[in-house]
């Protein structure tokens, strides 16, 4: 199946990305465009999925945008990568959990080609590494299903700023932290996308 893969370098508006997205996965439930794969950033902004609970605002002056994607309340903004995507499942596997395993098994074998072994938590959604002997998150994972039109996808903290984390409680856990790939290891994530896609590709067809 084809899927196109769009990688774009200016940062791209929030509200206009997930517009983008509705209208691609309407155009896909019709056969009347393919698959996607989109990756990106966005400017700083606060967003709130279907499973958020006010308590998680700790700093009540910020912005919050609520969307309808699964999860609770995330941070999205500079240095961080941002994988959406639109994938099909009427013409795959109907099963969420499945597209969930191969997200989480993304993140982890493209970390592993950095030399940062992470790993999934089947209790606290998203990607985890062991940093100063604590668990802290180091990709978010938040997907909605449309007529079995998976979209959505995940963000990870490359360079991003974690003082922006302070303002909320990160997903709802409030006993973990957060932390970004250059406090993991100080290296080049230059070619970071492209290991993304290319894993995702290969587990999409697994």
């Amino acid at each position: 199946m084809k899927i196109e893969i769009k990688i774009t370098k200016k940062p791209v508006e929030y509200t206009k990305a997930i517009k983008f997205l509705e209208h691609r996965i309407d155009k896909i439930h019709k056969n009347r465009a393919s698959e996607l794969i989109w990756l990106l950033e966005h400017p700083s902004i606060y967003t709130a999925g279907s499973g958020y609970n006010e308590r998680d605002v700790l700093d009540k002056s910020i912005n919050l945008y609520k969307t309808n994607r699964g999860g609770k309340i995330t941070y999205h903004g500079p240095g961080q990568v941002i994988f959406y995507f639109a994938i099909n499942l009427n013409k795959r596997n109907r099963d969420i959990r499945n597209l969930l395993n191969k997200i989480e098994n993304t993140i982890i074998e493209t970390f592993k080609s950095f030399k940062i072994n992470a790993r999934a938590d089947k209790n606290n959604i998203g990607i985890w590494v062991k940093h100063n002997k604590k668990p802290k998150k180091v990709a978010a994972i938040g997907i909605r299903v449309k007529k079995w039109v998976a979209y959505h996808g995940f963000a990870i903290n490359v360079s991003t700023d974690l003082n922006k984390y302070k303002k909320i409680i990160p997903c709802g856990i409030n006993d973990k932290g957060i932390i970004n790939l250059n406090s993991i290891k100080k290296q080049s994530y230059i070619t970071l996308k492209e290991k993304l896609v290319e894993n995702f590709l290969k587990n999409l067809q697994n």
